[in-house]
């Protein structure tokens, strides 16, 4: 498991989304018989890719945090893998679409396993992005045929709220 490096700047800079709690819509909550088991934040970016006439998303690369504590790894997939090698891989279900920054998300689980050290993310059944701050493509312009190829990391945070059958108990 690798740790993103995240300047202290970067940090400074996109840590007030924490603080900026909004009321989660409707349209993006788990459906009912799935309760929260665990909230993180996120400190990461989002990878884009120039193909000579737009930017196209690549991937996320970012640490969830509970706290000071680094909890969660967030790649390619999506997917979500705790510090005990359990996992969950999300397929959107709905975007929120917020101004200025990327959407909000409820995504359901498509895969998820224990790992080698625990089960954490075994029984996720949704997981929700929100508090988004940064991640947004570049502008349209900077991507042409002398760009083509070119790849750029856009830094992000968010919060990430994982849910698990009613059923379930921990």
């Amino acid at each position: 498991m690798r740790l993103l490096p995240i300047t202290l700047a970067a940090v400074a800079l996109l840590a007030p989304a924490a603080s900026a709690k909004t009321p989660i819509p409707a349209d993006i909550q788990p459906p009912k018989g799935h309760a929260l088991f665990k909230s993180a934040h996120a400190i990461g970016v989002q990878t884009y890719s120039c193909n000579g006439t737009a930017w196209t998303f690549v991937a996320p690369r970012a640490n969830l945090y509970q706290g000071r504590q680094f909890v969660i790894s967030h790649f390619n997939g999506p997917t979500w893998m705790h510090a005990d090698g359990s996992h969950v891989v999300g397929a959107v279900v709905k975007p929120f679409p917020v101004a200025g920054t990327i959407p909000w998300l409820l995504l359901s689980a498509a895969d998820n396993g224990a790992g080698p050290f625990g089960s954490t993310l075994a029984d996720v059944s949704f997981i929700q992005r929100v508090n988004t701050r940064g991640g947004v493509a570049p502008d349209a312009s900077t991507c042409n045929a002398a760009s083509a190829g070119k790849a750029v990391s856009v830094p992000y945070t968010a919060d990430y709220n994982f849910f698990k059958p009613k059923r379930w108990r921990h």
